[in-house]
């Protein structure tokens, strides 16, 4: 009777065991990792395959080290333990615990051999994989030379793997299809397609293979052609193909063959929505998305972010409330549209309205803050942020930086735990923007201390501080930093430096360090035209601009500055007219206020200041300080006090606080002999003088 009744109770503690292992499982499967976790630690009773249910969920959601413990748990680890947690280590790259977990098996599988490969191979480990493979007692499994093929492929090392394709004993469609997906991600599809015409069978996974190979090389008439041939093709062939041509534009190809899709299915309804919006056609796209059967959650963010970037927000808006469920990353899209407009308020709106927030939704809304210049409240919602990563640091120093607040965004920094090469970046071009060139370099200093590797962006912020301190040595040590690190060769790096041995007066060497570079952008041509004009060389400023002309590289605004600016230094009027006026005539460019100024200087300096006066009346835009402060200057040089008085009463309008303004036109009276209205102005000087705030002194 006792031995019955123990029988009964072991059998029901074996069947709650085994309910609560089906839940556990179900739960884990369903991404449900805290309630897994809490029926786990309440079950009264566990086995082995609550264990290895509970450690393949914890592995699932990259809790690793969680599931590291639980498996030293374990009271009676069987092979699937092992091999959960081998699967685990080689999906997260951690190849030296698996090889440790590995090494420490009592005893092995085809499975785990196969794990081991894998995780070899994946982290292109392709030597330790192989040894790996020769390891394998016995007769090898079709699997384990599958997984060494396949890295092989995926390293670009074909030879080999069509070679161990060629020694395994049975290979199948896998071994065949695991070449050729290398073959085709890697664009060799020449090679691909020879390989694909030599394949004894293909599957569905062929054809597809092949066919992505032909659109990610862009070559979509011989995808077009191959897609006729497949012989049943599936709706993931009709969605390749069809991505294909929207990708490269050629949406009418595109919607004919959507019309002709036998199933369509939510993917290929988005691909096709996506084709349009990527064409700007909002009126297709709409239609397209009114007419879908069914939407999924990037069926309505990709509709709502294409109003936000058309800047239609009140459409955004209604097609966001229109939303069956909720959507965190179609709200977020809104609210990154709102604060790209200054409208903080709706921003903050949506954000406050979130029940979840993650990272990138806090960050949105403090990058709009400092995007709109109310720093407090980017800090105040700084301060709330319950997990803050470098982003939000680093949003934060380049926000006070380029606010002149140098002092706070050095506070930031130094409260870092952590910092990454953009930060130093943040601070160390902060430093350049607010004119501290020498606080700049001691904090590149700093960064290599702190064994931080810098980028193109910090040569280039620190060469901006060379070339403005004038400091010709410390260039040429950041010269010497620049060739051993290899960013030479980037043109914003090169650039910066064309920039930077100009401005010290180096131009032969400016013109060296353009001729060395691989490549030319607009940006290093405008440096060296820069450079030739700052230098009062303004012939051969121009013959760059001829120069870049001839290689086909287009002028743009800033390139005219530099030309119109060289012919001023060089008083070539004439070239200096026909420049200005080929602008729009040739080059459809408007001339912007910086265009006008150097006019107004260029005939200025020749003395033609009625010529000057009447560019400035003409002016299709308002006429800015650095126009009339132009003419200003001209005026004292030509001794024209009536059109002086006439330029400082409208430069006194925009800049009244501008104590050197003031000064230029007592001197201008006072050289014309109007002494009382010198005095006039030196009175007007001691009541508006500003002091300038003081700079950033021990920062460093």
């Amino acid at each position: 009777m006792a031995a019955a009744k123990a029988t009964g109770v072991a059998a029901a503690a074996t069947s709650a065991v085994f309910r609560s292992n089906q839940e556990l499982t179900r739960l884990a499967r369903s991404g449900q990792l805290a309630a897994a976790r809490r029926l786990f630690d309440e079950m009264p009773h566990r086995n082995t395959v609550s264990y290895n249910a509970m450690l393949s969920a914890l592995a699932r959601h990259g809790r690793l080290a969680d599931a590291r413990r639980l498996f030293d748990e374990i009271p009676r680890r069987n092979l699937v333990s092992w091999n959960a947690m081998i699967a685990a280590c080689s999906d997260h790259g951690r190849v030296a615990d698996a090889r440790e977990l590995f090494d420490a098996m009592p005893a092995r599988d085809d499975f785990s051999w196969t794990l081991m490969v894998s995780c070899y191979a994946r982290a292109g480990e392709l030597k330790l994989a192989r040894e790996t493979l020769d390891r394998i007692p016995g007769k090898k499994c079709t699997a384990c030379y599958n997984a060494m093929i396949s890295g092989y492929a995926k390293n670009g090392r074909f030879d080999d793997a069509v070679a161990l394709l060629r020694e395994m004993p049975a290979p199948d469609i896998v071994s065949w299809n695991s070449v050729l997906v290398g073959l085709t991600r890697n664009e060799k599809i020449v090679r691909a397609a020879k390989f694909f015409d030599e394949m004894p069978q293909r599957d569905m996974v062929s054809w597809n293979l092949m066919l992505e190979g032909y659109v990610r090389a862009g070559d979509l008439n011989a995808a077009a052609g191959l897609f006729e041939r497949v012989p049943s093709p599936n709706v993931i062939s009709w969605v390749t193909l069809l991505n294909g041509y929207c990708r490269a534009g050629r949406i009418g190809e595109a919607r004919e063959l959507f019309d002709r899709m036998p199933e369509r299915n939510v993917v290929s309804w988005n691909v096709m929505l996506g084709g349009y919006l990527r064409l700007s056609q909002m009126d297709e796209a709409y239609r397209l998305f009114s007419e879908m059967p069914d939407k999924n959650s990037i069926s309505w963010t990709t509709m709502i972010s294409a109003l936000v970037r058309a800047g239609k927000l009140q459409e955004a808006k209604d097609v966001l409330n229109k939303m069956p469920f909720d959507s965190f990353a179609a709200k977020t899209a809104l609210m990154h549209g709102y604060l790209q407009s200054k409208m903080i308020d709706d921003a903050r709106h949506i954000f406050d309205a979130l029940e979840v927030r993650d990272a990138v939704c806090w960050n949105t809304m403090i990058s709009g803050y400092v995007h709109c210049g109310m720093l407090d409240k980017a800090m105040v919602l700084f301060q709330q942020m319950p997990n803050k990563d470098m982003v939000s640091w680093n949003t934060l120093i380049a926000g006070y930086a380029q606010d002149g607040q140098m002092r706070k965004a050095v506070g930031i920094f130094r409260k870092m735990n952590q910092r990454n090469v953009v930060s130093w970046n943040s601070v160390i071009s902060g430093f350049v923007q607010n004119g501290l060139c020498l606080e700049a370099l001691q904090y590149f200093l700093l960064m290599r201390r702190d064994a931080k590797m810098a980028d193109w962006s910090t040569y280039a912020c620190c060469l901006s501080a060379c070339a403005d301190l004038a400091a010709l040595q410390v260039r040429r040590q950041f010269h010497c930093l620049l060739v051993r690190s290899g960013y030479i060769s980037d043109s914003f790096a090169g650039n910066a430096l064309i920039s930077a041995y100009a401005k010290c007066g180096r131009i032969l060497e400016a013109r060296q360090v353009f001729d060395e570079m691989a490549g030319q952008d607009i940006v290093s041509w405008n440096a060296l035209i820069d450079g030739y004009a700052s230098n009062g060389r303004g012939t051969e400023a121009i013959s760059v601009f001829r120069e870049m002309e001839a290689n086909g590289v287009r002028p743009d605004e800033v390139t005219f500055v530099g030309v119109l600016s060289a012919c001023s230094h060089a008083g070539l009027i004439d070239e200096g007219l026909g420049f200005f006026n080929s602008m729009t005539k040739e080059h459809s460019l408007q001339p912007v206020a910086e265009h006008y100024a150097c006019m107004v200087d260029l005939l200025g300096r020749a003395g033609r200041l009625s010529e000057a006066f009447k560019l400035v009346q003409g002016m299709q835009i308002q006429p800015n300080a650095g126009v009339w402060g132009a003419l200003l200057g001209a005026c004292r040089v030509h001794k024209n006090d009536e059109l002086a008085r006439f330029a400082a009463e409208k430069l006194f309008e925009l800049e009244p606080r501008k104590t050197s303004n003031y000064v230029l036109l007592s001197n201008i009276s006072a050289e014309s002999g109007k002494w009382d209205a010198a005095e006039n102005m030196r009175t007007l000087i001691k009541e508006r003088r500003v002091h300038k705030p003081p700079g950033l002194a021990g920062s460093t």
